[in-house]
């Protein structure tokens, strides 16, 4: 076996993060698998068993796992400041690209090639949801107990209109019991499987000892709560000091602070929530929108909750916050709210729970509650994916046309995601050229 690598400065790891945000594409699963390749692979930063050990709190936690992945392990090798910038590099990048993209698409959106390219990329998009219930569902619905729970799931949010939170608990409820009376249906299995094993030792390998600041302490933990829960309390009163309580970037800052906790499962999951909040109550922006936004979310780096940057963004600039004459500002305002609130409950998690976790190195407890969550989760993505399919194929209503191009772009883009494995990338992109050619040549059949 090879001795460990050199120790790494601050400087050479936050030149990896900033890189790693910046080609962080396929979702959690890529992404986990990106840093499992350089950390454990390549650069052997880190042991097998360690990242796996991180990697299965990080899976338990509400929000990106992906990203609290990565400040984790920028925290372990660098303290409180190595989390910060792992963590805020692997969002930064997809944060000014999305500001960036939200504004070209509502300052542009009415031109014809734009409007093509989201023509194209919704109907694929509809098919990224049900690729996803399709993964998520056949790892987890193993049993007739989680069918139940799934089934149950969607009902409760498309037939009764019930709150996200609400089914959360429910769920979770379910598994909890579940777990104490029916173990061997409610056991988790392993998560996102890292292939292949080490090349030598690693700077934090197995048997490496704890570094001080990892250590729990009461007294580590009370000042990790006191100072993430005064940047909370600080961030939205002074937005609602300098804008009001009833401000929509006040609104924005308690509704996605909500939001972060409740990603269990990950962005598809809390996406009907933020539905119900953004589009419904607070109408910052229409569903139409709201499939748009996620289509760019697929198609940027970073964790795909990042579309609510996006959601905040376009939420900014249609209230004109800051007046008709600022709309851009307004957008990137609201969009960098929006992702401080987000994200602010990630980092807390893992600077609070981290050394609780570096103590012990067993089984995670509250695994079948978990279980029970996820499999609520793939009901809950079935219905977002009735809900995208209706807006793309009857954009008019049901009393409306039927739109067969849509259909045929979404069935051949789900054939592709789910059958031969194709990219998410490819295929968003691949449909966005099909809708930008069918803008152009409809008036040639009219």
């Amino acid at each position: 076996m090879s001795a460990a690598p050199e120790p790494v400065s601050l400087r050479q790891a936050s030149a990896y993060w900033f890189k790693l945000g910046c080609i962080s594409f396929g979702g959690p699963a890529g992404q986990i698998a990106l840093m499992h390749e350089e950390l454990v692979e390549r650069r052997r930063w880190i042991s097998e068993q360690r990242f796996l050990h991180a990697l299965n709190y990080c899976m338990v936690l509400p929000g990106p796992e992906a990203q609290q992945l990565a400040t984790y392990i920028g925290w372990l090798m660098h303290r409180t400041w190595g989390g910060l910038i792992a963590g805020g590099l692997f969002v930064l990048p997809s944060l000014l690209l999305l500001i960036a993209l939200s504004w070209i698409y509502m300052a542009f959106g009415a031109v014809p090639v734009v409007a093509g390219l989201f023509y194209g990329i919704k109907p694929a998009v509809t098919a990224i949801v049900v690729a996803a219930a399709w993964r998520i569902g056949s790892r987890v619905l193993t049993n007739a107990w989680r069918w139940a729970i799934a089934a149950a799931a969607f009902v409760a949010i498309f037939a009764l209109d019930l709150p996200f939170p609400l089914i959360v608990l429910g769920a979770g409820i379910a598994g909890w019991l579940g777990g104490k009376f029916l173990p061997t249906r409610f056991a988790v299995g392993g998560g996102h499987g890292a292939a292949g094993k080490g090349g030598g030792a690693a700077l934090i390998d197995d048997q490496t000892p704890t570094p001080e600041h990892a250590r729990f302490s009461w007294r580590r933990l009370a000042r990790v709560v006191g100072v993430c829960l005064g940047l909370w309390l600080l961030a939205i009163a002074g937005l609602a000091l300098i804008f009001g309580v009833e401000a929509v970037l006040t609104q924005m800052a308690w509704f996605f602070t909500k939001a972060a906790l409740l990603t269990f499962g990950g962005a598809y999951a809390v996406l009907p929530y933020v539905y119900q909040g953004a589009v419904e109550q607070y109408h910052w922006l229409t569903g139409p929108q709201m499939i748009d936004g996620l289509a760019l979310g697929e198609t940027t780096p970073g964790p795909l909750i990042m579309v609510v940057s996006f959601v905040g963004f376009v939420g900014g600039w249609t209230r004109a916050i800051f007046g008709s004459g600022s709309l851009l500002l307004a957008g990137a305002a609201a969009a960098t709210v929006v992702t401080f609130f987000t994200f602010l409950p990630s980092f807390f998690f893992i600077f609070a729970g981290g050394p609780f976790i570096e103590s012990t190195h067993g089984k995670l407890g509250f695994t079948a509650p978990l279980t029970g969550i996820t499999a609520a989760v793939v009901g809950v993505i079935v219905n977002l994916a009735v809900f995208f399919g209706y807006h793309v194929l009857w954009p008019a209503g049901l009393s409306g046309r039927f739109d067969a191009l849509s259909a045929v772009i979404g069935v051949v883009a789900g054939i592709a995601l789910i059958r031969f494995k194709v990219g998410v990338i490819p295929v968003v992109l691949v449909a966005g050229a099909v809708g930008i050619a069918a803008t152009f040549a409809r008036p040639l059949f009219a």
